[in-house]
C-alpha cells in the first residue's frame, strides 16, 4: 500500500473510531481489528481516551462485563461478587471463595510470591523497531501463541458449572497451553477437545500405585503428552483463610464434601470407574525420589515435578530423569516458607543449565511479571488465580479477557525493554531494585 493509501486507510478507521457505531461493543472490536491489522500503522494504543468506548462500572465500583476490566485486578471483587451472590447455582459461598483466596497460616508465602516481583525493575532500550513483536514459545516441540499458560486449579465447577472445559475453550482459542488438575470437575478427554490440542495433566497419585497407573494411562490415552507430578503437597497445610471464610457459610455443605476419599473424588470425573477403594489420601504423601523413578518407568510422554523450590532438589530431579520442572509453592498454598517463586528462579535455572524447561507459577499478575520470569530464564509462565477471578466472574468469556489483557501487557514491555521475540529476553532486561 502506497503512503497515501495508508493515510487515507489511517483516517477512514479514526472516522469510524469517532462515530456513534463505536458504542456498540461488538463494532468497536472489529474497528480496532482492523486498526491492529493495518500495515505501517502505529503500534502504541491510543490517548484519546473520549473517542473509545466507556469502561463503565456498575454502582457498586465493580465491573459488570470483561471488556470494562483494565486489569487483571478488576476481576477479583467481580469474582467474589458472583461467588458470595445468593443467586448464584451454587448460593452464596464464602467456603469457596475462602479456598480460592487462601493461602496457608497467614497467607505470608501467598502475598510474598505477589510482592516479590516488585524486587525486579526492568532495563528498557529505545530506538529499536518493534513493530512486529513474536510472542511466541517452542515448549517440547508444541508451539504456544504466548509463554503464558493456565495452571491447575482444583474444582472449577465451584466456579462455573463447565468447570475446566470453559476454561479450555478460552486458553485454546488463544493458543495458550493448559494444565488440568486431577481432581477438576471435568475429565481429561472433554478438556482436551474443548482445547483443540491436548493439554498437559498435573496429577495427585494417590497413595494407591494402582490408582496411579490408572490416571496416568487415561491421561495419555486421552492424546496428553506430559504428566506433572506436583510435589509440594507432601507435609499437610493449614489454610487458615479458608476456615475462616467456612465460618460464613451456612449452606449445609456435608451434602457435597462427605467423609472419605471416595466421597472426595465421586464428583470428580477423571477418577470415574477407578477402584479408590484403598486410597486414604490424594497426594501420596509417603513419596519419595524411588517413587520418580517408578513413575518415571510408566510414563510415555514427558514428565515434569511441580513445586521445586531449591536448586538442589532441581539437580536431584535431572538424576532421575524428570523433563522439564515447574518453580511453584502452589500459589502460596503449600507451604508458610515466606519464598517467593520469583527469588529462587534464578537459582533453579542455574542449577538446570538448560537441559530441561523451567516453568514458573505464583503471583503472576501483570506482563510485566511475565517479563521479569523469562529474563530471568523460566521457559513459560503459569497464571492461577486471575483466570478464576474471569471464570468466576464472567465465564470463558471472562478467562478470554484476563488473557487479553495479559498478553497485552506483555507485548507493550516487550516492545519497551526492545525485544522481538522471546529468545531475545535476558538477565540484562532486568535489574534487582
Amino acid at each position: 500500500m502506497t503512503q497515501r493509501g495508508l493515510i487515507a486507510r489511517r483516517k477512514f478507521l479514526q472516522f469510524l473510531a469517532a462515530s456513534p457505531l463505536a458504542a456498540n461493543t461488538a463494532i468497536a472490536s472489529s474497528i480496532a481489528t482492523l486498526v491492529a491489522a493495518a500495515p505501517g500503522e502505529a503500534v502504541a494504543q491510543s490517548y484519546d481516551v473520549l473517542r473509545g468506548a466507556r469502561r463503565a462500572l456498575g454502582p457498586d465500583g465493580i465491573i459488570t462485563a470483561p471488556g470494562d476490566a483494565l486489569d487483571v485486578f478488576e476481576f477479583e471483587p467481580a469474582a467474589k461478587k458472583a461467588v458470595l451472590s445468593q443467586e448464584a447455582p451454587l448460593g452464596s459461598a464464602p467456603a469457596h471463595w475462602g479456598y480460592l483466596q487462601s493461602g496457608v497460616d497467614g497467607d505470608v508465602t501467598r502475598d510474598a510470591n505477589r510482592t516479590a516481583y516488585a524486587g525486579y525493575n526492568i532495563r528498557v532500550k529505545r530506538l529499536v523497531d518493534v513493530r512486529k513483536v513474536d510472542t511466541s514459545v517452542s515448549v517440547f516441540g508444541e508451539s504456544w501463541a504466548s509463554p503464558i499458560f493456565i495452571c491447575p486449579v482444583s474444582s472449577l465447577g465451584a466456579y462455573d458449572p463447565e468447570a475446566g472445559v470453559a476454561v479450555a475453550r478460552a486458553a485454546g482459542k488463544r493458543k495458550h497451553q493448559m494444565m488440568l488438575s486431577t481432581v477438576d470437575n471435568a475429565n481429561i478427554a472433554d478438556v482436551n477437545k474443548a482445547h483443540g490440542t491436548p493439554a498437559w495433566f498435573m496429577l495427585y497419585p494417590t497413595d494407591e500405585w494402582s490408582v496411579t497407573q490408572t490416571l496416568v494411562k487415561r491421561a495419555e490415552d486421552a492424546g496428553s503428552p506430559a504428566i506433572i507430578l506436583t510435589v509440594d503437597r507432601q507435609g499437610g497445610r493449614n489454610t487458615e483463610t479458608l476456615f475462616r471464610e467456612r465460618r460464613l457459610d451456612d449452606r449445609d455443605c456435608a451434602g457435597c464434601h462427605q467423609p472419605g476419599f471416595v466421597n472426595e473424588v465421586s464428583r470428580k470425573t477423571n477418577f470415574a470407574g477407578i477402584d479408590v477403594a484403598k486410597v486414604t489420601n490424594l497426594y501420596g504423601t509417603g513419596m519419595t525420589w524411588e517413587f520418580i523413578d517408578r513413575l518415571r518407568g510408566i510414563v510415555k510422554g514427558k514428565l515434569l515435578l511441580k513445586g521445586i523450590m531449591t536448586g538442589e532438589d532441581a539437580k536431584e530431579a535431572l538424576r532421575h530423569g524428570v523433563d522439564g520442572i515447574i518453580v511453584s509453592n502452589h500459589g502460596g498454598r503449600a507451604e508458610e516458607s515466606g519464598q517467593a517463586t520469583i527469588g529462587v528462579l534464578a537459582e533453579i535455572v542455574d542449577a538446570v543449565g538448560g537441559r530441561v524447561p523451567v516453568l514458573i507459577d505464583g503471583g503472576v499478575r501483570r506482563g510485566t511479571d511475565v517479563l521479569k520470569a523469562l529474563a530471568l530464564g523460566a521457559t513459560a509462565v503459569g497464571i492461577g488465580r486471575p483466570y478464576v477471578w474471569g471464570l468466576a466472574a464472567f465465564g470463558e468469556a471472562g478467562v478470554d479477557r484476563v488473557l487479553e489483557i495479559l498478553d497485552a501487557e506483555f507485548t507493550t514491555i516487550m516492545r519497551q525493554v526492545g525485544a522481538l521475540n522471546v529468545k531475545q529476553l535476558t538477565r540484562d532486561n532486568v535489574t534487582r531494585a
